[in-house]
């Protein structure tokens, strides 16, 4: 199992990120959607769609030997019932990877998800009003 380092001293998320995530856990039902995600100076920002990721009613299932070397807070998926509990899948890979992990139930608004630590237990993530710099890129080369 690869280990990927924890992001300390997180903030919180950006607000624009959330929302993106709330609008992709929408029109991918009622498939499950997943992915994780990257903090830049302590505020979630990026989230990474990994290549080869398999999306069902029932499931998403990450890839994460595609994972790009990269420090990563944690996951997110979306359940499209309005139960954002993890399952036991979704602990087993919460224990495997970042400390934050996000679950965006039905109707896939902004009080429909909740975010976990690597144990499963529920924790605060505020979310933040943060603009981003036009100039910022994303780039893995």
């Amino acid at each position: 199992m690869r280990e990927v380092p924890i992001i300390p001293d997180i903030k919180g998320i950006a607000r624009s990120t959330l929302e993106f995530i709330i609008e992709v856990s929408r029109s991918s039902a009622p498939n499950e959607f997943a992915g994780l995600m990257r903090a830049e100076e302590g505020v979630i920002k990026d989230v990474i769609f990994l290549p080869g990721t398999e999306s069902s009613q029932v499931s998403a299932v990450l890839r994460l030997y595609m994972m790009p070397n990269l420090s990563i807070a944690g996951s997110v998926h979306s359940h499209p019932s309005s139960n954002n509990n993890p399952s036991r899948a979704d602990l087993a890979l919460f224990a495997r990877i970042g400390d934050y992990h996000i679950i965006v139930g039905a109707p896939y608004n902004m009080r429909s998800w909740r975010c976990y630590n690597a144990n499963g237990h529920s924790r605060v993530l505020d979310v933040l009003d943060i603009e981003f710099d036009d100039d910022e890129d994303f780039d893995l080369l």
